[in-house]
Protein backbone atom coordinates (compact mmCIF):
# COMPACT_ATOMS: atom_id res chain seq x y z
CA UNK A 1 0.00 0.00 0.00
CA UNK A 2 1.60 3.46 -1.28
CA UNK A 3 1.56 6.42 0.93
CA UNK A 4 -0.57 9.33 -0.46
CA UNK A 5 1.10 11.50 1.65
CA UNK A 6 3.72 13.61 -0.94
CA UNK A 7 7.13 14.33 0.91
CA UNK A 8 7.51 17.64 2.44
CA UNK A 9 9.38 19.71 -0.08
CA UNK A 10 11.47 21.65 3.25
CA UNK A 11 14.24 19.11 4.90
CA UNK A 12 12.94 19.25 8.54
CA UNK A 13 16.01 20.74 10.08
CA UNK A 14 15.43 23.88 8.21
CA UNK A 15 11.21 23.78 9.60
CA UNK A 16 12.98 23.76 13.23
CA UNK A 17 15.92 26.39 12.34
CA UNK A 18 12.68 28.65 11.67
CA UNK A 19 11.57 28.68 15.40
CA UNK A 20 15.07 29.99 16.40
CA UNK A 21 17.40 32.93 16.76
CA UNK A 22 19.78 32.16 13.67
CA UNK A 23 22.52 35.21 13.63
CA UNK A 24 25.72 34.97 11.59
CA UNK A 25 29.00 35.30 12.53
CA UNK A 26 29.39 39.06 13.40
CA UNK A 27 26.50 39.26 15.19
CA UNK A 28 27.27 35.61 17.30
CA UNK A 29 30.67 37.12 17.70
CA UNK A 30 29.26 39.69 19.49
CA UNK A 31 27.30 38.14 21.56
CA UNK A 32 30.31 35.54 22.47
CA UNK A 33 32.46 38.57 23.57
CA UNK A 34 29.81 39.55 26.68
CA UNK A 35 28.68 35.79 26.90
CA UNK A 36 28.75 34.20 30.15
CA UNK A 37 31.45 31.25 30.40
CA UNK A 38 30.35 28.53 29.64
CA UNK A 39 27.12 29.47 27.65
CA UNK A 40 28.75 29.24 24.28
CA UNK A 41 28.36 25.59 23.23
CA UNK A 42 29.75 23.42 20.15
CA UNK A 43 27.86 20.72 19.90
CA UNK A 44 30.36 18.99 17.20
CA UNK A 45 32.18 15.80 18.29
CA UNK A 46 35.37 15.91 20.56
CA UNK A 47 37.67 15.51 17.28
CA UNK A 48 35.85 18.10 15.61
CA UNK A 49 36.65 20.44 18.55
CA UNK A 50 39.90 19.54 19.40
CA UNK A 51 40.76 20.01 15.87
CA UNK A 52 39.43 24.20 15.71
CA UNK A 53 36.57 25.77 17.77
CA UNK A 54 35.55 29.35 18.94
CA UNK A 55 37.52 30.82 21.64
CA UNK A 56 35.33 30.28 25.03
CA UNK A 57 33.24 27.41 23.96
CA UNK A 58 32.42 24.09 25.97
CA UNK A 59 32.05 21.17 24.34
CA UNK A 60 28.73 19.38 24.08
CA UNK A 61 28.50 16.53 21.30
CA UNK A 62 25.31 16.71 20.67
CA UNK A 63 25.36 13.05 18.93
CA UNK A 64 27.26 11.86 22.46
CA UNK A 65 25.47 9.15 24.72
CA UNK A 66 25.00 11.47 27.27
CA UNK A 67 24.21 14.69 25.48
CA UNK A 68 20.78 15.20 27.27
CA UNK A 69 22.16 14.47 30.71
CA UNK A 70 24.64 17.19 30.08
CA UNK A 71 21.80 19.54 29.15
CA UNK A 72 19.80 18.97 31.62
CA UNK A 73 22.63 20.41 33.71
CA UNK A 74 22.56 23.91 32.03
CA UNK A 75 20.88 26.94 33.97
CA UNK A 76 17.41 27.60 32.27
CA UNK A 77 17.92 31.10 32.94
CA UNK A 78 21.24 31.70 30.70
CA UNK A 79 21.53 32.33 27.18
CA UNK A 80 23.06 29.89 24.93
CA UNK A 81 24.88 30.68 21.90
CA UNK A 82 24.92 27.15 19.79
CA UNK A 83 27.17 26.29 17.12
CA UNK A 84 28.34 23.10 15.12
CA UNK A 85 30.25 22.45 11.61
CA UNK A 86 27.43 23.16 8.78
CA UNK A 87 24.35 24.66 11.14
CA UNK A 88 22.01 21.04 10.74
CA UNK A 89 22.86 19.43 14.14
CA UNK A 90 23.06 22.43 15.92
CA UNK A 91 19.67 23.39 15.38
CA UNK A 92 18.74 20.05 16.21
CA UNK A 93 20.90 20.40 19.10
CA UNK A 94 18.82 23.73 19.82
CA UNK A 95 15.32 21.94 19.30
CA UNK A 96 16.42 19.65 22.54
CA UNK A 97 17.82 22.29 24.29
CA UNK A 98 14.34 24.07 24.24
CA UNK A 99 12.24 20.65 24.41
CA UNK A 100 14.17 20.42 27.98
CA UNK A 101 13.24 23.88 28.77
CA UNK A 102 16.05 26.41 28.00
CA UNK A 103 14.28 28.96 25.69
CA UNK A 104 17.28 31.59 25.34
CA UNK A 105 19.03 30.27 22.73
CA UNK A 106 21.23 31.87 19.85
CA UNK A 107 22.09 29.76 17.17
CA UNK A 108 25.08 30.48 14.21
CA UNK A 109 23.31 30.40 11.00
CA UNK A 110 25.50 28.52 8.79
CA UNK A 111 27.69 27.06 11.40
CA UNK A 112 31.23 27.25 11.87
CA UNK A 113 31.65 27.44 7.87
CA UNK A 114 29.64 30.69 7.85
CA UNK A 115 33.59 32.54 9.17
CA UNK A 116 35.02 31.26 5.53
Amino acid sequence: MEDATPPCPIPRWQLLKQELKNVGPEEFDRLREAATPGTVIDVRNEQEYAGHHLEGAVNLNYLGPDFLEQIDRLDREQTYLVYCRSGRRSVRACTLMRNAGIDKLVHLDGGINAYS
